[in-house]
């Protein structure tokens, strides 16, 4: 067994990590293990990126569970009030979507509602995002396709799509070295391009230039997860405008208490 096999082993033995797909667990490590002096410190390091760009944003457990047994009681009750409530107290448990939730409704229908309805979707480092389709301007038709790095998150998602009878899957992938090649109509990379950026500086304009959609939903959080500030929506700005500098593409800008949006069309 060489280094990088013993080094994806034992990361993945870790209960936090346990679930973060090998692919992407190999591409920090292999990273780490030519820059660390040691595989001790590599193992160490890899761990750290790792709690950077994911578990750093979970507030404890998740009970992919019994939110499924608890939606799939509300549907067949016919309660869609309550089952929209259960779908935000979930996004809650997430940082990224947590956010979100005070600007819900009208962020959707801002940013996508002039594209409605959306036939196809591919939404990348996606999170608990999925669990706002209800909120979505998508049409009756819509293929959703989403990726993150958290195997057991996929199979949950999975599992809500087939509940609520949409046609979509989720794959835990590594987009940084192997973004999805599908057609879609956009693609939502919501607050994830920084930490893309920390697993690969040269990734986000890669991304964002070789997806193959009509239009990128792209977002940047303004304040740290500790909600501090420190001038984040200008920074995230200048490196955005730097990453779609000299493309054909049209971009229109949303401001938000809690974030900072593009909606780009290629």
């Amino acid at each position: 067994m060489n280094e990088l096999d013993r080094l994806v082993r034992e990361v993945r033995r870790s209960p936090k990590y346990k679930s973060v797909c090998e692919e992407v667990v190999r591409t920090v490590g292999s990273r780490e293990l030519v820059s660390r002096r040691s595989w001790k410190e590599a193992v160490k390091a890899t761990k750290g990126k790792l709690h950077q760009i994911g578990a750093a944003y979970v507030d404890g457990a998740l009970e992919y569970r019994r939110w499924l047994e608890d939606m799939e009681v509300v549907l067949s009750s016919g309660d869609r009030a309550a089952f929209g409530s259960i779908c935000q107290d979930a996004m809650a448990r997430h940082a990224s979507t947590r956010e979100r939730l005070g600007i819900l409704p009208r962020f959707f229908a801002e940013t996508l509602g002039g594209l409605s309805p959306l036939g196809s979707v591919i939404d990348i480092a996606c999170g608990l995002n999925p669990l706002a389709i209800p909120w979505m301007p998508l049409g009756a038709d819509v293929r959703y396709a989403a990726y993150d790095i958290y195997t057991d998150m996929v199979d949950f998602l999975n599992g809500f799509m087939r509940l609520i009878g949409v046609n979509g899957h989720a794959r835990a992938k590594d987009v940084t070295s192997s973004p999805p090649e599908h057609r879609a109509d956009v693609a939502l990379i919501l607050k994830s391009l920084p930490c893309i950026e920390q697993l690969d500086k040269t990734a986000p304009a890669r991304l964002l230039e070789s997806l193959k959609v009509d239009h990128l939903l792209v977002s940047f959080p303004v304040r740290s997860l500790a909600g501090r500030q420190k001038g984040m929506p200008q920074t995230y700005e200048r490196r955005f405008l730097a990453w779609v500098s000299g493309k054909p593409w049209s971009v229109q800008r949303f401001e938000y208490q809690t974030e900072l949006a593009y909606l780009v069309g290629k």
